[in-house]
């Protein structure tokens, strides 16, 4: 229980500083623990350093800001999160989404780096076992969409893909994204809902639809994304559910999961 309120309060400071300069051990000082505790307590969690969750939070809501305001100059959207220079902001931003900010205008937004939380203090093994992140804004979302379905994906053989770098691991959940962005029609909005697993919620209540856009994801499986300068195969499992039954915020992140694992049987 220690751990995870610590784990808690880290991840508040974060969110509430990102414009400002966050150093691990302010936050460790905020949260009254050392910073080795702190660094040792994220990546044991949520398997990346304080740090890299830092750079990778703002350049989410950097590249939200990109698509939503586009009348805001990318220089201001830089300083707001911390960059003194166009350049500087643009080398992390392409570190994070493998491409220039000013590519970036026109690309279909999605969740990639959502807010992590604490793992929850029950639940079936399972679920625990999962990265857990905020759906919140997909909680939401599907409060109003309650009767549409959902198209699901995650990584065939991920584990392989990370055994090359987790760079590798980077750019091929960037191409997941890609894939099903490109798939989705013009009110579907993709969400990452774990450390491979993506989710779209359709804006439709017909499954025929939903099926269309899995036919259409599995049509690119085994088109290949390049990793310094190999070709490496891509091969996602699709499945599409309904989670009309599911009230409560955990139901449904738990169905999601559980819906893709039956996916791939």
């Amino acid at each position: 229980m220690q751990h995870i309120e610590l784990l808690m309060a880290a991840l508040e400071y974060i969110e509430v500083h990102l414009c400002n300069e966050i150093r691990t051990e302010d936050i460790a000082a905020a949260c009254f623990c050392s910073k080795s505790t702190l660094e040792k307590l994220f990546r044991r969690v949520h398997n990346i350093s304080v740090h890299e969750y830092i750079v990778r939070r703002r350049m989410m809501l950097a590249a939200r800001k990109l698509t939503g305001q586009p009348e805001t100059s990318i220089l201001d959207i830089a300083l707001e999160y911390g960059y003194s220079t166009h350049e500087s902001f643009a080398r992390a931003f392409e570190q994070i989404w493998n491409c220039k900010p000013s590519e970036f205008r026109s690309a279909k937004f999605t969740e990639l780096f959502p807010r992590l939380t604490a793992p929850p203090l029950k639940g079936d093994n399972y679920i625990m076992q999962r990265r857990h992140v905020d759906i919140s804004e997909l909680y939401d979302l599907f409060q109003e969409r309650r009767d549409c379905f959902f198209v699901l994906c995650d990584i065939k053989e991920m584990m392989l893909i990370n055994e090359l770098s987790y760079k590798a691991g980077d750019l091929a959940i960037l191409e997941q994204m890609r894939r099903m962005t490109a798939a989705a029609g013009d009110d579907d909005i993709v969400f990452r809902i774990g450390g491979d697993e993506f989710c779209m919620l359709t804006a439709s209540n017909e499954i025929t639809y939903a099926e269309r856009i899995a036919d259409r994801i599995r049509q690119m499986n085994n088109q290949t994304f390049l990793y310094e300068n190999r070709e490496i195969p891509l091969v996602l499992h699709v499945a599409v559910v309904s989670l009309q039954k599911c009230q409560r915020y955990e139901e449904v992140f738990a169905g999601l999961h559980h819906a893709l694992q039956a996916g791939k049987k």
